[in-house]
């Protein structure tokens, strides 16, 4: 197996500075064009280059295999003259033996253009790049932008709402105050990296595609999950009058925020049992027994809720002076009605937990003895053949 170890300088730095004309190949002459270009420009990153493909070549030769070192480069004042040019060397080179692959050594991104032309003629196994160790972050930072621009999911992710802000700037300062279109625009950014980085567009594009396979599979839940959509909004509507209700600002925001949770706590919670109720029946409908998270879920939803009701009516019976809460023909201090909510949010969790655990286990018995029926008939089976 041949390698060729082919440095490529298409801006002819080689042959104009050292005065040799390429291409040139072999070990020595190459050899000699380093020690010609480095004393011609020292600082020469083509000096590098020669380098580093002897060394290539060096190396495989070592283990065993068989490397030719090339150079080729352009010449003329075009760049269509320079890959020509190129092009014709390159095929000097291929035409002077057969060579199986080729490394191809560049030290800028100009030389990089010319890789297509190598890949089209011959197998090339690596590209490398060297770059010099004192200007090495500059090149990193070129190659790693470039790198970048050449991702489409991170263009689209990054560049274009950078974009939309820089486009929509200048008009929010003509017509609006610094303060306000700088606010704007930063407001832009940080929603569009949470879109992108919380994975939201992900969940948007699949979103219509998941709603129509509901649809088409006849799921309980596409309706349950509407209804409680509908609750939801209902949930919040008579939070915020009853919010709005108590003296509004007068009351003071904490008062305004336990009105609203106490008005709004019942409506969310039944809002969550639909949909809850609607994914527990799908479960059912597809007969393959009902796990215990959607059991578990209904009377996890019932206990929080009573929490949330129960502090909110806490703070609204010390805070907002409301009636303490007759029943029975007992009268509830607002401790004892907080006791009486924590105390039956923890008592339906634990019946949830209870529930959950026996048809749990009841489904699971039941696959056990569906298995070793079907064991038993499967030996039978083979015993009656």
């Amino acid at each position: 197996m041949t390698t060729l170890v082919l440095c490529v300088d298409r801006s002819n730095d080689v042959g104009r500075k050292a005065g040799v004309d390429t291409p040139v190949v072999g070990w020595e002459a190459v050899r000699s064009l380093v020690t010609d270009l480095g004393l011609s420009d020292p600082e020469d990153v083509g000096v590098n280059s020669l380098l580093e493909s002897l060394r290539v070549a060096r190396d495989l030769s070592d283990e065993g295999e068989e490397a030719v070192v090339a150079v080729v480069s352009g010449n003329g004042d075009s760049a269509v003259r320079a890959d020509r040019a190129l092009a014709r060397q390159l095929d000097e080179v291929l035409a002077t033996r057969s060579f199986d692959s080729a490394i191809v050594v560049i030290d800028s991104s100009s030389d990089e253009r010319a890789v297509p032309m190598v890949e089209s003629r011959l197998p090339v196994d690596a590209v490398d790049r060297v770059v010099v160790r004192q200007a090495r972050d500059l090149e990193s930072t070129y190659y790693l932008l470039k790198q970048f621009m050449a991702d489409e999911e991170l263009r689209e992710t990054v560049l274009v709402p950078i974009g939309i802000g820089l486009l929509i700037l200048p008009a929010l300062l003509v017509y609006f105050s610094p303060v306000i279109a700088v606010a704007a625009v930063t407001t832009l950014l940080g929603a569009a990296l949470l879109y992108y980085g919380l994975g939201v567009d992900e969940v948007v594009e699949t979103a219509p595609e998941r709603a129509r396979e509901a649809l088409y599979s006849g799921q309980v839940s596409v309706v349950t999950y509407v209804a409680a959509l509908g609750l939801s909004v209902v949930g919040v509507f008579l939070g915020v009058l009853e919010a709005s209700g108590e003296g509004g600002a007068a009351a003071g925001e904490f008062v305004a925020a336990m009105s609203f949770l106490y008005a709004a706590v019942p409506w969310l919670a039944l809002a969550a049992l639909t949909a809850s109720f609607g994914r527990l029946l799908d479960e059912l409908i597809r007969d393959e027994g009902v796990r215990s998270p959607y059991l578990n879920l209904p009377f996890g939803v019932l206990s929080v809720g009573l929490l949330f009701r129960g502090f909110a009516g806490f703070f609204l019976e010390r805070e907002a002076g409301w009636a303490a809460l007759r029943l029975f023909g007992h009268t509830f201090t607002a401790s004892e009605r907080l006791a009486v909510f924590v105390v039956g949010s923890i008592a339906l969790a634990l019946v949830g937990v209870r529930v959950a655990a026996s048809v749990s286990d009841e489904t699971f018995d039941d696959v056990i003895d569906e298995a070793a029926s079907g064991r038993t008939g499967d030996t039978g089976g083979e015993s009656g053949r």
